[in-house]
């Protein structure tokens, strides 16, 4: 079955190991076969991956994309490691991106981690408004 895909202008897209920029007008390209396809918009960089669930995000990315998907197991296993240890309310994504993993069905595996990137947003947010609470809470009764 072919993928349709529409580019924005200047979007590129990655097919296989090949990525593809479009011209600066709005393109349709109809994609047959089974090379990995990422949008621009779900390719996570390096530098990008500046907490624990984007670097499974990139873990599993490069999984998607490689020839060899098992060459990336071994960093995707230490970092679950970690961001379970860290935070063990975590490992149902875990679990649900490992059952994907396991199965091949590694894009599927991706858009779970993107679940786990939301999750650990929620997280730091929840963390960062407790830790508001506690200095006011603080300064009231320094203030009292």
């Amino acid at each position: 079955m072919a993928l349709k895909v529409e580019l924005k202008p200047n979007e590129r897209i990655l097919i296989g190991e090949s990525v593809i920029t479009n011209c600066d007008q709005r393109s349709w390209l109809v994609i047959e076969g089974s090379s990995p396809i990422l949008r621009e918009k779900d390719i996570l960089t390096a530098p990008r991956a500046d907490t624990p669930a984007k670097r499974i995000y990139l873990a599993v990315q490069l999984m998607y994309t490689s020839r060899d998907p098992r060459a990336h197991h071994e960093i995707y296993f230490s970092l679950v490691k970690q961001i379970t240890k860290a935070a063990p309310s975590t490992w149902h994504f875990i679990e649900v991106i490992n059952n994907q993993i396991l199965t091949g069905n590694l894009y599927k595996a991706l858009k779970e981690a993107k679940k786990l990137i939301a999750y650990e947003e929620e997280l730091l947010a929840n963390a960062k408004r407790g830790a508001n609470l506690q200095k006011r809470g603080k300064a009231n009764l320094k203030s009292a």
